[in-house]
């Protein structure tokens, strides 16, 4: 099925044709980069002021679903591939190209194995430093928004 399904890419075939959005590879990316230990996606504390203030203030729009995977993450998505560049903060003391790398691996490995698209790059900014202080205030932002996802979800 492979060889079969290499040639006209594994999102065609003679039954019909699977198209993917910007909005899934931007979130699988965004989740993918965040499993990386000591990378916050779309930087700081910046990132995580914004983000709880959004979920204090209930702010819902008609993607809030994996908005927060996708902050920090741009794509461009072709048929057959697809470019990311990702904006994120690495935590103080830590190897920037090696973290780099990490995500950059990872967000490849995931795209490809879980959407079918060739990526053809990872760019990827680092725009602020975390000092190991703002983790617990980062965690407790990620459990917040969490929640309301859940509620969400039920509602």
């Amino acid at each position: 099925m492979s060889e079969q399904g290499e040639q006209a890419g594994p999102l065609q075939s003679d039954k019909g044709v699977t198209k993917i959005g910007d909005a899934v590879v931007s979130q699988i990316a965004g989740i993918a980069a965040q499993e990386v230990e000591k990378v916050q996606m779309g930087g700081g504390t910046s990132a995580a002021v914004g983000g709880f203030l959004q979920s204090v203030t209930g702010a819902v729009g008609g993607s809030s679903g994996g908005s927060n995977f996708s902050k920090g993450v741009s794509v461009e998505v072709g048929s057959q591939e697809a470019a990311i560049d990702l904006t994120m903060a690495i935590e103080y003391g830590q190897s920037i190209p090696q973290l780099t790398e990490a995500a950059r691996r990872n967000v490849i490995n995931k795209v490809e194995s879980l959407v079918g698209l060739h990526v053809t790059e990872v760019n990827i900014t680092v725009n602020d430093v975390q000092v190991p202080e703002e983790r617990p205030m980062l965690q407790q932002q990620e459990q917040t928004e969490d929640m309301a996802e859940r509620q969400e979800q039920r509602a």
